[in-house]
């Protein structure tokens, strides 16, 4: 006789990035030990495929290697408020006294921070605006070799993201296009476009989440987290 297999319930999420409604359901044991391996590693590397991995294993009919980092990083923290608890308690110094702090954190009380001056569209000229899209987790994985503070690397990065280009009559898809047409497109465009898309990655939405409290010394002082690696301290 075969032991039992267990259904898993599902769950539905909002996605950050769409508003879609995605199903999932809660990791299992096997997952746990995957993140597990994942952070122990202290590689950064590892631990963008194990994410992928797990997130991608609970999702159901969407590849989590094309979503963007932060709808990846949110959908991992709701599994683990479904699979595990909603509750988080760690530990940390204050930077300034070195006093230890212990704080309780929901994890239903993160949201993804919006900048309300975010845009997608980039307006060359009075006749073509380039859309952006968001940087996925493949994409990071694929340029997790270069040096972070490599000028290259963001430049990279810029041109995976590069989704269409439009005017009134006609549009131009990025991935129909060879480098070496996009390297001379990228060329050519004025400072001021280069500018605006650097500003595109600078206010992508991202997860974040403040703790406010107040040191040995009185002073008031904030704690804030960011990217789903700072949410398994």
């Amino acid at each position: 006789m075969a032991l039992p297999k267990i259904d898993l319930p599902l769950f539905e999420v909002d996605l950050p990035s769409t508003g879609e409604k995605i199903k999932l359901r809660p990791y299992t044991v096997k997952e746990e030990k995957i993140l597990l391996v994942g952070q122990e590693s202290d590689d950064s590397d590892s631990e963008l495929l194990a994410t992928r991995q797990v997130v991608n294993n609970c999702l159901q009919d969407v590849d989590a290697g094309d979503l963007p980092l932060f709808d990846l990083e949110y959908l991992l923290l709701q599994l683990r408020s479904r699979s595990v608890d909603n509750k988080v308690s760690f530990s940390i110094k204050d930077p300034e006294t070195e006093e230890p702090l212990q704080f309780d954190l929901d994890i239903e009380d993160v949201k993804i921070e919006q900048n309300e001056n975010h845009s997608k569209e980039i307006k060359i000229n009075d006749k073509y605006t380039l859309f952006l899209r968001y940087p996925s987790i493949n994409d990071m994985i694929k340029l997790a070799d270069l040096p972070a503070d490599d000028p290259l690397t963001s430049y990279n990065i810029m041109v995976n993201c590069l989704d269409y280009i439009a005017s009134d009559d006609e549009v131009e898809n990025f991935k129909d296009y060879k480098d070496t047409e996009i390297e001379e497109f990228m060329e050519g465009l004025p400072n001021s476009v280069l500018n605006k898309i650097t500003t595109f990655f600078e206010t992508m939405p991202k997860l974040r989440h403040e703790i406010k409290y107040q040191n040995n010394k009185g002073e008031d002082k904030v704690f804030v987290i960011e990217g789903n690696r700072s949410f398994f301290i």
